[in-house]
């Protein structure tokens, strides 16, 4: 899986989740936490086809709200019900990192130097 996903991630703008079942749903996360941990700023969509993904998004929203996840990771990826609505806003998609995410460079091959990343908490 993981060689799939490389040569998709090494060839692709960007990933475009169809109506499937739990492998889509893997792959589309996987995208979407790389995205997180800045090894990439491709953009990602699901086309929600007669709302099959609207619970999954409302999940998502929830745990944004309640901050089990940044609301930046949320945002990374983009739903549409629509081939055409997805089209516009993948063409308008602007990349917005999250501030602490942002410290931090997955990328390939960056260097292997330690970084110092804050991780206190804030309440």
């Amino acid at each position: 899986m993981q060689d799939r996903m490389w040569k998709m991630f090494d060839n692709f703008d960007a990933f475009i989740a169809l109506p499937g079942g739990i492998g889509t749903l893997e792959e589309n996360f996987q995208i979407a936490y790389w995205a997180q941990l800045n090894i990439h700023h491709k953009r990602i969509a699901l086309l929600n086809v007669d709302g099959l993904f609207n619970k999954l998004l409302s999940f998502l929203d929830q745990a944004g709200e309640e901050n089990f996840i940044p609301n930046s990771a949320r945002q990374i990826s983009i739903s549409a019900s629509t081939a055409q609505e997805m089209i516009d806003k993948l063409e308008d998609f602007v990349y917005e990192p999250d501030p602490v995410t942002a410290q931090i460079d997955c990328s390939k091959g960056s260097s292997s130097k330690k970084r110092k990343l804050d991780l206190s908490l804030h309440l």
